[in-house]
């Protein structure tokens, strides 16, 4: 998967917006479902991105694959980096990168979630 393919896979899911919210880290793109972020990266780069996870699943996934590691910058009881180097399909990196979308639209209010339906 490369920086494209990552960005166009993110933006068509429903209620998705990109943007670059942190100024001290100009190159850091973050797509967000209804303002709530699920996937990160660095586009000077893309070396890796991250992905909210279940809790349960956090440590499972950081034994499993070597390409899985702490964020740098986010909770790593709930957020998982994903190191790009071709060593994970990109079939299991959309599914973890659906995981993460899905685990953000259940904790948001029933309002909200509602919009999606639409």
């Amino acid at each position: 998967m490369n920086i494209e393919e990552y960005r166009e896979y993110c933006i068509s899911k429903k209620g998705v917006t990109e943007s670059f919210p942190f100024g001290k880290l100009p190159d850091v793109l973050v797509f967000k479902v209804l303002g709530k972020m699920f996937t990160a990266t660095d586009i000077a780069s893309f070396k890796a991105i991250s992905v909210k996870c279940d809790p349960d699943d956090v440590d499972t996934l950081r034994k499993t694959y070597t390409a899985v590691a702490p964020p740098s910058y986010m909770s790593k009881k709930h957020w998982n980096k994903i190191l790009m180097d071709h060593s994970i399909p990109d079939t299991l990196i959309k599914q973890w990168i659906d995981d993460s979308y899905n685990l953000v639209i259940k904790k948001l209010p029933v309002r909200d979630r509602d919009k999606l339906k639409e």
